[in-house]
């Protein structure tokens, strides 16, 4: 049984080629089961409230710092839940949209997804895949100016996905045609 988290990310929707790419991989996948979050349309950002809510013991926590953390708890029993998480997104201005940052800030929570250790951090999500699905108009995934790509595999290991794997449309204003079958090819090439 195969347990998919889809994240998509780009506000495009049927005009966004990373969730293009995400359909397919989520097909080629064949999951058992999809839970699909869509953040395009944004989440609350952290601010002084939900950090004192999530410092809080959760046994000392008042009705108000409950609710004010039930949409991240919601969102990491979501990756909890997940087998592989599918995220699809755009590079933007070389990194990766608001809208992605506030979901790892949201889900990124220690004693939950990590937590501190004698040795680092160490994530508690592990046994889990992740595949990344990018799309970009100018910037090469893994290029210097590429700012989204390392960033993601970076938040994922953090918090114990250490599977990651890329499928990227990448310049797609360069060679739209050869980008397609790139991404195509490795979504092909993914084991189900």
């Amino acid at each position: 049984m195969t347990h998919v988290l889809r994240i998509d990310s780009s506000p495009r929707s049927d005009a966004s080629v990373s969730r293009a790419l995400a359909d397919r991989i989520v097909t080629r996948l064949a999951p058992t089961q999809t839970t699909s979050r869509d953040v395009s349309t944004g989440l609350p950002v952290v601010d002084a409230d939900w950090i004192g809510a999530n410092f809080t013991p959760a046994e000392d926590r008042t009705a108000e710092q409950v609710e004010r953390l039930a949409l991240s708890d919601t969102l990491v029993a979501e990756l909890q839940a997940a087998d592989v998480v599918v995220i699809s997104l755009p590079i933007w201005n070389f990194g990766i949209p608001a809208s992605l940052k506030a979901w790892i800030d949201q889900v990124a929570r220690a004693g939950l997804t990590f937590r501190y250790t004698a040795d680092g951090p160490k994530g508690l999500l592990t046994g889990k895949r992740a595949i990344l699905a990018i799309a970009s108009g100018g910037t090469e995934v893994g290029s210097q100016i590429d700012f989204a790509t390392d960033y993601m595999k970076h938040v994922l290991s953090f918090i114990g996905v250490h599977e990651v794997e890329i499928v990227a449309a990448d310049r797609l204003m360069v060679d739209a045609d050869a980008s397609h079958a790139k991404a195509n090819a490795a979504i092909e090439a993914l084991a189900a």
